[in-house]
């Protein structure tokens, strides 16, 4: 008698930084044309090194528009908003008003055990891994597997989970 395939996929906070670069361009080009936006500073720098992104200008209002306009970019590009975490609003110089962001692109570990023990909740016939960055979860029964992602995407997790090699 066959054996019944096992079926998996993977549990990730994975951020696309090419997509994120892109969303940052396409917004810093709109805030360059908007009226609104005309003679004042208006930054939005991206350090992939320090996973961080700073936006700069006249005040908290105009920093609030840019980070609306940048998570308009990021949903068209299907980056989660939850990649973005704000660390810190603070004056910058010339009277400026500046926001760092702390990207994020790992599931923590909290976090993980977190998954683990929703997983478990379930009851279902699955198993979950932790493997460093991500989290493996097998099965027998696809529908299964697909109730797991349906119970985690309704969860308020910080990590902006990504759902890989399905197979």
């Amino acid at each position: 008698m066959a054996k019944s395939k096992e079926h998996q996929f993977d549990i990730s906070a994975k951020l696309d930084m090419q997509e994120m670069k892109n969303a940052v361009i396409q917004s810093q080009k709109e805030i360059d044309n908007r009226y609104d936006f005309k003679g004042m500073i208006k930054e939005i720098d991206l350090n992939q090194g320090a996973k961080t992104l700073v936006l700069t200008s006249a005040s908290d209002n105009k920093v609030d528009a840019m980070k609306d306009i940048l998570i308009s970019k990021m949903n068209k590009r299907d980056i989660s908003i939850n990649s973005l975490e704000e660390v810190k609003a603070e004056d910058a110089s010339g009277g400026n008003r500046k926001f760092t962001y702390k990207i994020i692109d790992s599931i923590e570990k909290d976090e993980a055990k977190t998954i683990q023990t929703e997983i478990k909740k379930l009851k279902l016939k699955v198993t979950a891994v932790n493997q460093g960055d991500e989290i493996r979860v097998t099965g027998k029964n696809i529908d299964d597997l697909q109730n797991v992602m349906k119970h985690l995407k309704s969860l308020e997790l910080k990590a902006p989970l990504v759902f890989d090699n399905f197979r």
